[in-house]
């Protein structure tokens, strides 16, 4: 249970974030336009990725010396600092949703959310490199519970986000409503953080 709960908490400070995709993902649930399919392209494409970066680092990890398990724990730390680094720096500009009804077709949704989700890069480094590399050195029994709290995370965001995006929307507008996330995901990030470098030094 714990390992579900961490990968639920480390999967939702990851996808916490005002983003192109996240901003789209509203914008699609104001208009009521293929919400479900929206919601479910965004949260398959996270669990495959997120179990692509588990299973890659599991096993890649059995070709591991001390050395390379070494330099993926500084990367890894290194990813750590500069994400907390970032989001203490972030600027909470209002988010610019457009809430002009203008029907697009299926065929252009789909693009739209495949371009939104794998053209961008943060979501290789957020899924695969990090959460495979945190990862690299549990049971596997530990990696599946893991993966499965991170994937149901991305899930409950993105339908939450669709669905309540009318409720949601005046409210991730306001600056206070983003301080407030990122001060979690600072204080959260900065745990893991600690965490890894007990595992470098020792």
């Amino acid at each position: 249970m714990s390992f579900l709960l961490l990968g639920f908490f480390t999967g939702l400070s990851l996808i916490l974030a005002i983003g192109a995709q996240n901003i789209f993902v509203i914008e699609q649930g104001l208009k009521k336009q293929y919400v479900f399919l929206v919601c479910l392209i965004c949260s398959i494409s996270d669990l495959l990725l997120i179990f692509l970066g588990i299973f890659l680092f599991e096993y890649f990890r059995n070709f591991f010396t001390d050395r390379v398990e070494l330099i993926f724990n500084i990367l890894l730390l290194a990813f750590l600092i500069y994400f907390v680094i970032s989001k203490i720096k972030i600027k909470y500009d209002e988010l610019n949703i457009d809430f002009e009804n203008n029907s697009i077709s299926l065929k252009n949704t789909v693009i739209k959310t495949l371009g939104f989700t794998y053209l961008n890069p943060h979501v290789y480094s957020d899924t695969v490199f990090f959460l495979g590399n945190f990862s690299k050195n549990f049971l596997i029994s530990q990696k599946y519970y893991f993966g499965i709290g991170a994937a149901v995370a991305s899930f409950l965001f993105f339908f939450c986000l669709g669905y309540l995006s009318k409720f949601l929307s005046k409210y991730l507008q306001k600056q206070i409503v983003w301080k407030f996330i990122n001060s979690f995901i600072v204080v959260f990030m900065s745990i893991l953080a600690f965490y890894v470098l007990l595992d470098i030094i020792y």
